[in-house]
């Protein structure tokens, strides 16, 4: 072979291993989730969130996105990056107690919150862990279990006051890191508009301003993005937990003076109330309610309806009681707290009422540009996550990416 031949064959086989660096080097895709908590699936449309409008004109829009049951924040969040029904992966409420041991696991109690015994399942960065994928979370629900398996490679414990732009220059910062240590997932966290909308109402000046607020964060987030060079880069998903609804306490159900007759154990209270009472008990207790049955619905544990997705979890008391929309339940011992508070608006009810949703917004290399899409639902968050990453998901989840894959390129 001449030499001529030989060197047009070297200059070949560069130009092949060249474009396979390039391939590559384009395939390594990033995902940053991003969650507004309580941001309602219509609040996009009150004119006053420019940045989440834009990315929404650019990127791919959902109509809404469809929560898991029951609507509330440590539920979804945890559905979110989990891809399985709260039934599943065992955080089935805000505060749930262990009926066998009497333990409880409630927001605001971080040994409970950062026990890894509460938490089934496998959440997303446990995933890319196991694929030797880099990830962090600033503040995600499950993201702090005390087991260092389940934990993202980098984490923050909550902190609720820490200011927003804190934590969006903390994303900035590993996003800085060399390659080799960068993550290639990272969730991060805001509290706003729920606790606005909790407080003054879906309607009110102050969840508007939370509202313009968190879009301004948007704004920040894709201006320091920019000045890093990686707003084009990185693929951005906003999502939200569940919506928000208005409620008064004129809508109020006394489930306890209903069952006054009977010594019943009472969880929850608003839209979802869970009753444990003596097993040879629970079909009386049942008929009871049934036969009062009014703006709200009863089940045993055993017959809810499937579209519930809210009964093999062994936590789950053997009566469930849901109340109407903007309906609240009650006990006693909420009426008689001299600290019980007057709520304007709450969430929790069934997940298929528009009220009850949230946003899906994306934008990013992976992702369709200008495409709108109907309802999605946040169950098959994970597997689109995964499919991004090129990682193997977990098996067991509910989630199908068969329904969300068509928002990909």
């Amino acid at each position: 072979m001449n030499v001529k031949i030989k060197l047009i064959l070297m200059e070949i086989i560069v130009l092949i291993l060249f474009s396979f660096s390039l391939i590559f080097s384009f395939d390594k895709q990033y995902v940053l989730l991003v969650s507004f908590d309580g941001f309602r699936w219509d609040y996009l449309n009150r004119g006053i969130t420019p940045n989440l409008e834009k990315i929404r004109n650019e990127g791919v829009y959902a109509l809404s996105l469809r929560p898991a049951f029951p609507t509330k924040t440590f539920p979804n969040h945890y559905t979110l990056v989990t891809g399985m029904f709260p039934e599943n992966h065992g955080i089935i409420s805000n505060s749930i107690l262990n009926p066998f041991s009497n333990e409880r696991y409630r927001i605001g109690d971080t040994v409970a919150v950062r026990n890894h015994i509460w938490y089934k399942g496998e959440a997303i960065w446990e995933t890319a862990n196991r694929n030797g994928i880099k990830s962090a979370s600033f503040f995600w629900v499950g993201s702090e279990q005390n087991l260092p398996i389940k934990q993202p490679t980098y984490f923050y414990h909550y902190d609720h006051n820490l200011p927003y732009i804190k934590r969006i220059e903390g994303v900035i910062e590993w996003l800085k890191l060399p390659d080799d240590k960068r993550p290639q997932l990272i969730t991060l966290y805001f509290d706003e508009p729920d606790s606005k909308a909790h407080r003054f109402g879906t309607n009110s000046k102050e969840t508007n301003e939370a509202i313009a607020m968190v879009d301004s964060m948007v704004g920040i987030l894709i201006y320091k993005l920019n000045e890093i060079g990686w707003d084009n880069k990185i693929n951005l998903i906003l999502v939200s937990d569940h919506g928000m609804t208005d409620i008064d306490e004129e809508r109020r159900i006394n489930i306890e003076e209903i069952l006054k007759d009977y010594k019943c154990k009472f969880d929850g209270t608003g839209p979802v109330m869970m009753i444990d009472v003596e097993r040879n008990k629970v079909e009386e207790v049942y008929q009871v309610l049934k036969k009062n049955e009014k703006n709200y619905r009863v089940y045993k544990k055993e017959n809810i309806p499937s579209y519930y997705n809210f009964s093999k979890y062994p936590f789950i008391f053997p009566i469930i009681v849901i109340a109407d929309v903007g309906w609240s339940l009650v006990d006693n011992n909420f009426l008689s707290r001299s600290t019980s508070y007057s709520l304007k608006a709450n969430h929790g009810y069934e997940k298929d009422h528009l009220d009850m949703h949230g946003i899906f917004i994306a934008k990013g290399p992976a992702f369709r540009k200008g495409y709108k899409t109907g309802t999605l639902w946040n169950i098959d968050v994970y597997p689109l996550i995964c499919k991004i990453l090129s990682i193997e998901p977990n098996h067991l989840i509910d989630g199908d990416l068969n329904r969300i894959e068509f928002i990909l390129k």
